[in-house]
């Protein structure tokens, strides 16, 4: 049963989802997003410092229980045109914390300034001045929400094809898995999701991929070759419109070998976790992506 808190903000969600809905250009967007996610402030003993990781400016968000060699790189969801540190500043502060590891939030060039390759060219970089940083592989976890958990996977799998060394583990939270929008679940839940509409998908998706085949495997990776990937967590809302992209992902990595716990939140809406700081759900999810951290990292 959804609390009444999870009730309360669904219905806020849903209005501001309307009004979204009626911005005309990319830069509204950009400040309604910041307005909506930007102003959640921070626990006073979490430390934020500015960083340029590989060409790529970050920040470090880092609770006082993190250890120095436990890292988790995170990209930020926003449909790959939106979104930033600022955005995600409060999500990573309690990853850091439920993980005890340092959070390494990048700002990865956006669309459509910057289309595909050059979000994922950015995620690369900023793993691999990690590990020429000194941090072991296996003390690495990546991650990130919505786009950002696409890019994600789309990065691993650049990494494992470039002979790169692999993190310990991903965690992707309601991951946008299919840039041509052919998920069942765009039709059967679109009348329970609160904020996603399914029309506003494809004209999304085409500021980054432009001409791009949708079915690319590093902008769609349902597609994509996913045998060698690490152990993934996937977390997803029962009413969103891209619950098929997590199912569908996880079908598709468990049958190429891949180690994956995947748990379908019942009745959430994409990225609850981002509401932590107004509802129970979120809390306890964001608690349970911390003991999975904590196992596969060996704490």
């Amino acid at each position: 049963m959804p609390s009444p808190e999870s009730l309360t903000v669904r219905k806020l969600l849903a209005d501001y989802a309307s009004q979204f809905g009626k911005l005309s250009s990319i830069e509204e967007m950009r400040q309604s997003m910041e307005a909506m996610f930007g102003k959640v402030p921070l626990d006073q003993d979490v430390r934020v410092e500015k960083v340029t990781a590989g060409g790529v400016p970050g920040e470090w968000v880092a609770a006082p229980n993190s250890v120095n060699d436990g890292v988790f790189l995170y990209l930020h969801g926003g449909a790959y045109c939106m979104g930033s540190c600022n955005t995600h500043r409060n999500l990573a502060a309690r990853l850091s914390r439920v993980t005890s590891t340092r959070v390494l939030v990048i700002e990865y060039r956006l669309a459509p300034e910057h289309p595909f390759p050059a979000a994922l060219e950015d995620a690369v970089s900023a793993y691999r001045w990690l590990v020429s940083s000194g941090i072991s592989p296996e003390r690495i976890v990546v991650g990130g929400d919505s786009a950002g958990a696409g890019l994600a996977v789309a990065m691993l799998i650049a990494l494992r094809d470039a002979g790169d060394p692999l993190p310990a583990t991903a965690v992707l939270l309601s991951p946008w898995t299919d840039m041509e929008g052919t998920g069942e679940s765009l039709k059967t839940r679109a009348e329970f999701d609160p904020w996603l509409k399914p029309e506003g998908l494809r004209p999304t998706a085409a500021l980054y991929i432009r001409d791009l085949d949708p079915r690319h495997p590093l902008v769609s990776p349902i597609y994509a070759n996913l045998q060698g990937l690490p152990p993934m967590l996937v977390h997803v809302g029962q009413d969103e419109i891209l619950l098929d992209d997590s199912a569908r992902l996880v079908e598709r990595a468990r049958a190429a070998g891949v180690d994956v716990t995947f748990k379908i939140w019942e009745g959430m809406w994409h990225v609850f976790h981002g509401f932590a700081a107004y509802m129970p759900e979120a809390r306890q999810a964001i608690e349970e992506i911390g003991e999975y951290v904590v196992k596969k990292l060996g704490r």
